[in-house]
């Protein structure tokens, strides 16, 4: 077990002493000015759906028009995610790529 011990803290104290070329740069990084992108007029469409839905008084509606607008927003929220540009990893792919990065 110590010697397990050993070897992985020498990993790790190498892969913390080898000199990083990324931060070995000699050119100045610049400051990217990001501006806000324009929603588009489709997901603008969805949100003030949603935004209609939450201010709605749902007291007086039956289970059944309930039931629809509940399946409504769940689509509206689906679409609107998919429409995005992002980047989604689960936790468990994060933890793999670590596992693979600290092995390797």
């Amino acid at each position: 077990m110590k010697k397990q011990l050993l070897c992985l803290s020498l990993m790790v104290l190498s892969l913390v002493m080898v000199p990083n070329s990324v931060m070995a740069s000699e050119i100045n990084p610049t400051s990217k000015t990001t501006e806000k992108t324009e929603i588009p007029a489709e997901v603008k469409t969805m949100l003030n759906r949603l935004e209609e839905i939450k201010d709605m008084d749902k007291s007086d509606l039956s289970r059944v028009e309930r039931k629809e607008l509940r399946k409504e927003v769940r689509t509206i929220k689906r679409e609107i995610r998919s429409s995005g540009n992002g980047l989604y990893i689960s936790t468990g792919a994060i933890i793999i790529i670590l596992l693979l990065i600290i092995i390797l």
